[in-house]
């Protein structure tokens, strides 16, 4: 979607004067059937996960398998030399099953440390990042969002955004200094 002066459209936002109006309005704008968009807020609001119709977060498949491949990984690392390459009886220490407990540190640790990567690598991806530049900092009145300001912003990118509907939607919310924001 693009604007008369041919620039290409983010969204519509307005700013509520509260947490509590922003809730409603999140409340109201899933009911009305969007789904690409989002609440700004200086603190975390309790509750705006199920206003805003969010379900559980796709990130723990993803750190559940870099477990396993770490926990795998830490099994070939210690089994493979101390069984089968280099099968040695080193100060009366025995090379089968009774090593084992030797090596539930490194089994542990790299469990550990492969999920967190996995995890800091897939929360990047899930939500798009690196961005150098978001569109919502064209807008002017968005610097506030750190401070003591309520925002909501509806994407162009969702199959149902209109600007006449989203911002018929923004003002009955009780939305303020309603806003086409610019992706340039």
């Amino acid at each position: 979607m693009r604007t008369p002066s041919g620039n290409k459209v983010y969204g519509m936002a307005a700013e509520y004067p509260s947490a509590a109006a922003l809730y409603e309005a999140a409340k109201r704008v899933r009911d009305a059937g969007f789904k690409r968009w989002d609440v700004h807020s200086p603190f975390p609001i309790h509750g705006m996960d199920d206003a805003m119709g969010l379900g559980k977060s796709w990130l723990s498949a993803p750190v559940l398998i870099g477990g396993i491949v770490g926990f795998f990984t830490a099994i070939t690392l210690t089994f493979g030399p101390s069984w089968f390459i280099y099968p040695l009886v080193v100060h009366g220490k025995p090379y089968d099953w009774r090593t084992v407990p030797a090596f539930f540190p490194i089994m542990f640790e790299l469990t550990v440390l492969f999920a967190a990567f996995t995890c800091f690598f897939s929360m990047l991806i899930m939500n798009g990042l690196p961005r150098w530049h978001h569109p919502v900092f064209n807008w002017n009145r968005f610097s506030r969002v750190t401070n003591d300001a309520f925002f909501l912003v509806i994407e162009a990118r969702d199959p149902r955004f209109t600007e006449s509907e989203a911002r018929q939607l923004l003002e009955e919310t009780g939305g303020q200094h309603l806003t086409v924001i610019h992706e340039d």
